[in-house]
């Protein structure tokens, strides 16, 4: 199974970008893709989450009601719309898939394949 994220740049604190996360290989519709960012010197931190089966989405406190979770089956690609961006959304974003649905969606540690990563840099 191959992730390709795209989507990262830079933008202004209040503005929008929009990431993309293409699975290959097979679906995770039994389990989840989600998605989790890392900002230097800091651990990777669980950011949205889409449920394969149930279309059922989670979000952190942290971009709950600015980030938005969405999903083309036929693509088989996961997006974030991530508006009102601020300094403290920086980071590598990193979408990563979940084969078997667990209930610690947020944990690293349940996701089986992880993409590459794309920056996201917001500047004040």
């Amino acid at each position: 199974v191959q992730l390709q994220a795209s989507g990262g740049g830079l933008v202004q604190a209040g503005g929008s970008l929009r990431l993309s996360c293409t699975a290959s290989g097979r679906t995770f519709s039994r389990g989840a893709m989600g998605w989790f960012r890392q900002a230097p010197g800091k651990e990777r931190e669980f950011v949205a989450a889409i449920r394969g089966d149930a279309n059922t989405k989670y979000y952190s406190d942290s971009v709950k009601a600015r980030f938005t979770l969405s999903r083309d089956n036929a693509k088989n690609t996961v997006y974030l719309q991530m508006n009102n961006l601020k300094p403290e959304d920086t980071a590598v974003y990193y979408c990563a898939g979940q084969q078997v649905w667990h209930i610690y969606y947020y944990d690293p540690a349940q996701y089986n394949s992880w993409g590459q990563g794309t920056q996201v840099t917001v500047s004040s």
